[in-house]
């Protein structure tokens, strides 16, 4: 489930209607944002299924004028460090000159005969500034076929600090457009920024 607009009232309304922790959520997510407007909003709710448990999760991502809020909150069940269930949420506050990419990725059916407008059958919002990269290596090679020689390693560094991936079959249309919506909003104002 997710929602999108632009008030603040709104953004408290999108995550009680998600029935996730609405009150956590929303302390923890107003207590980030402040006295600032809200520019944008997505609300986005998932379950994930961890071997034989079920686990629910919700993510928010605020643009204000000035900055870019995420905050994730989840669930966990009773283990060593904790008799009851618990959760678990955490906010992070970017400046928007900060965020050094924002990339969506569409995944479009029947591509030969796609019309502009066509709503993606899924897509994925990730977004980049610099808290979190990805490391990915191989050895490195030469063009001779028959060398032994160590060439050491060769790689690239990936800006991944969130991925959020919607899709129409899974969150339902609504959800794609207002992903579509939001990334749009952050991306014009990092573009300003």
């Amino acid at each position: 489930m997710a929602k999108t607009g632009t008030t603040t009232q709104g953004l408290r309304a999108a995550i009680e209607r998600s029935g996730y922790y609405p009150a956590l959520v929303a302390e923890a997510v107003e207590a980030a944002v402040g006295g600032e407007p809200v520019a944008s909003y997505l609300v986005h709710q998932e379950t994930t299924f961890d071997a034989n448990e079920v686990r629910r999760h919700v993510t928010v991502l605020v643009l204000t004028g000035a900055r870019f809020i995420v905050s994730h909150t989840d669930e966990q069940a009773a283990d060593d460090t904790s008799p009851s269930p618990y959760a678990t949420t955490s906010t992070e506050s970017v400046k928007l000159a900060r965020i050094s990419s924002v990339v969506l990725s569409r995944v479009v059916a029947n591509p030969e005969s796609y019309k502009p407008g066509t709503l993606p059958r899924e897509v994925v919002l990730t977004i980049g500034w610099g808290a979190v990269s990805r490391l990915d290596l191989e050895p490195a090679a030469c063009g001779d076929p028959n060398c032994e020689a160590d060439h050491g390693y060769t790689g690239s560094s990936t800006a991944d600090d969130l991925s959020l991936r919607v899709s129409e079959a899974g969150d339902g249309p609504e959800t794609v457009r207002q992903t579509l919506a939001f990334a749009q909003a952050l991306s014009e104002a990092t573009a300003d920024h």
